[in-house]
């Protein structure tokens, strides 16, 4: 035992010593015939507590020993116990007296044992809803662990942020795509306003116009078709605003979501009034392949270039490849060392030049010239 646990406990057969003594000792006064305490009261109480503190010091250092070999067995003995164990049994503690108190204030009514009854239906619960609750223990934790995970669940779906699409991403297409690969969380908000404009597209006299909002509508059902629960269409409006990239800036506010586009104007308006975007055209350009200088790439030449004797070609990605002195060679496959990457707001643009060229431009026309000359020979 420490020597702070060890004041601790002489502290307190002190103070019931002395708490002993100031209410026992007062009683004696009536064997007593010392004219002085009969005279001075005060003393008599002030002589008790004094008393019953040196027989609690006395009573103290006499049981420290045992004391301390029962202290240590009590406390080897609930280290031992699981704190499983140990928490079911103060559940069905808890509960028992619980029950005993609502039940102890009409009991104690009764006759002669009312005084009696509260107390021993308290012990009677309280040891039995002990039993019970280590008897239970399994069902109990159990019980526990589904009720954190649901309310795990819970909290995690609510933690994902909403998204608000506008017209313009949803006509693109590429959502589609990347809701069907599961990296968007949470769920896309489809505001009233924005169905009425892809609505007022499709219907458009011009067939380019319509043909984007008819897209828009077909994306909007491939996505309602691949997760069901993933869209939810918002009927709010706001009549007092006239354009609808201020409604959804306003509509992403009120419901602290972010805004999903790929219109370079709505972007910078929603970054003025604080508001997360996440750029369709930002992923796409994060996600393709990183090509250092000095690499080798296979492509095939498709038109000349803006400055003179360049040659043009494209990536898989659609990234642009800006070839040195390909004007010759358009319409041939070649391999094409990257010099120079250059970044630029509307993407990224490769630098390089000819290492070897891989096919010949129009190699039926050659075909077709052997052909011509064997027939000449005969």
């Amino acid at each position: 035992m420490s020597d702070l646990a060890k004041k601790i406990i002489c502290a307190l057969f002190v103070l019931a010593g002395g708490i002993f003594g100031y209410n026992f000792f007062p009683g004696l006064k009536a064997f007593t015939r010392l004219d002085l305490f009969l005279q001075q009261r005060w003393l008599i109480p002030v002589v008790s507590l004094i008393i019953g503190g040196l027989f609690g010091i006395i009573l103290f250092y006499l049981s420290y020993s045992k004391l301390s070999y029962i202290g240590r067995k009590i406390v080897t003995f609930f280290l031992k116990i699981p704190a499983q164990k140990i928490l079911s049994g103060v559940v069905g503690l808890i509960i028992g007296l619980i029950i005993a108190n609502l039940l102890a204030y009409s009991l104690s009514f009764i006759p002669y044992v009312g005084n009696y009854l509260p107390i021993i239906l308290n012990v009677t619960l309280g040891i039995l809803g002990i039993i019970l609750g280590l008897h239970k223990r399994d069902e109990t934790v159990g019980f526990y662990k589904k009720n954190i995970e649901k309310l795990k669940k819970r909290d995690k779906s609510l933690h994902y942020q909403l998204k608000v699409l506008d017209t313009s991403v949803i006509i693109d297409g590429r959502i589609a795509d990347i809701t069907q690969t599961d990296f968007l969380e949470g769920k896309l908000i489809i505001p009233r306003f924005v169905l009425n404009e892809l609505q007022a597209i499709a219907d458009s006299s011009e067939p380019l116009k319509r043909n984007r909002g008819r897209r828009g509508l077909d994306i909007l059902n491939k996505i309602n078709k691949i997760q069901s629960n993933k869209i939810k269409i918002i009927n709010r409006d706001y009549p007092e605003l006239k354009t609808v990239d201020t409604k959804l800036i306003k509509l992403a506010k009120e419901l602290d979501a972010k805004v999903l586009t790929n219109d370079y104007n709505l972007n910078k308006l929603a970054q003025l009034e604080n508001v997360t975007v996440l750029n369709i055209n930002d992923l796409a350009n994060a996600l393709k392949s990183i090509i250092l200088p000095g690499e080798e790439l296979v492509t095939q030449i498709i038109k000349e270039g803006k400055e003179s004797g360049q040659g043009l070609a494209y990536l898989d990605d659609g990234t642009m490849i800006v070839i040195e002195d390909g004007i010759n060679n358009i319409g041939e496959k070649v391999k094409v060392t990257v010099t120079s990457i250059l970044q630029t707001p509307a993407g990224r643009m490769i630098f390089g030049r000819i290492k070897e060229r891989l096919s010949k431009k129009y190699p039926e026309n050659n075909s077709v010239k052997k052909t011509k000359s064997n027939f000449n020979k005969r």
